[in-house]
């Protein structure tokens, strides 16, 4: 198999990388926020008639779930060269938020603990 000379093996290689993000909201529009969501939801032309009665009830309900139906990771990263969405999936949910809690620490990797550049422990 040859490669063009101005490409590598790892250039033309397809990698799958999951991409984690936390983001930590505060809602002072609540209203708002419902009336974005529904909107959305009753402009999704796709969107069969029963789910959407449900999804109108769920946003009005509860301003996470309505975070879930305007929050879209393709606009992530659709202008990003040399990437495509396979697969995505995301949630919402009310949380209490303790800015000085370890749980809310995000400079930290899930269960890693950080270590210094000096340390050789293995």
């Amino acid at each position: 198999m040859s490669t063009p000379e101005n490409q590598t093996g790892a250039e033309t290689a397809t990698r799958h990388v999951r991409l984690r993000v936390d983001i930590v909201l505060e809602i002072d529009g609540a209203d708002a926020l419902t009336a974005a969501a529904q909107e959305r939801i009753d402009s999704d032309e796709f969107m069969p008639a029963e789910e959407r009665a449900h999804a109108r009830a769920a946003v009005q309900d509860d301003p996470s779930e309505a975070l879930s139906y305007l929050v879209e990771p393709f606009d992530l990263v659709r202008d990003l060269p040399g990437v495509e969405l396979v697969q995505a999936a995301w949630s919402s949910e009310e949380v209490e938020y303790d800015p000085d809690a370890m749980e809310w620490d995000l400079d930290e990797e899930d269960g890693e603990e950080e270590h210094d550049e000096d340390d050789t422990r293995p």
